[in-house]
């Protein structure tokens, strides 16, 4: 394994509510030194989850929300932050009956997933939710998502959906399609 870089200085250059630019002053061990920014969260660092939730043997649930990043709605899988003294698998059962009004009997993590790990510290956990159950919390959305769904079986016509651009949700999506089908549960 490699020796990580040396940090000689570090300094917050930048911040707003939800996020702040760190950077980072590195030497490499060649003795090569940079400059790195990065963002970083501004809260507390307890994670966030993004959810697959099996309606059925075949078919996941979608949310369609408002999201600011790109200026419009996007298909994606249900998400959100893990609250203070909550673990990833309640975190995951309370975000989808806040987004999608299900909640789960089985919740399973799968997998810890990084958006753009050169200019992000933020992760995701990845939980397969099953033997859904309608239920509905309030949320901190500020309008009722509309709810869909995706079969598994056609996650490449997916991704030429419009509305479905994010490389987490589409990563998610195949990575349980990957462990049921290998456990013999999709075919």
């Amino acid at each position: 394994m490699r020796e990580k870089p040396q940090v000689l200085a570090r300094e917050i250059v930048a911040s707003s509510r939800l996020f702040r630019v760190e950077e980072l002053q590195l030497r490499f061990s060649n003795g090569v030194e940079r400059t790195y920014e990065r963002l970083v969260g501004k809260g507390s660092g307890y994670g966030a989850v993004m959810i697959v939730a099996m309606l059925d043997a075949e078919h996941a649930v979608l949310v369609e929300e408002y999201c600011g990043g790109t200026d419009d709605y996007q298909l994606s899988l249900p998400k959100g932050l893990v609250e203070p003294g909550e673990d990833v698998l309640l975190a995951a059962n309370r975000e989808l009956k806040e987004e999608a009004g299900f909640g789960a009997e089985r919740l399973e993590l799968i997998a810890e997933l990084s958006l753009s790990p050169g200019y992000m510290s933020q992760k995701i956990q990845v939980v397969l939710a099953r033997d859904l159950y309608e239920e509905r919390l309030p949320g901190d959305e500020p309008e009722p998502l509309r709810v869909d769904k995706v079969n598994l079986h056609e996650i490449s016509a997916l991704i030429q959906h419009p509305q479905f651009t994010e490389g987490r949700a589409l990563a998610a999506l195949y990575l349980v399609r990957d462990l049921l089908s290998q456990r013999g549960e999709f075919k």
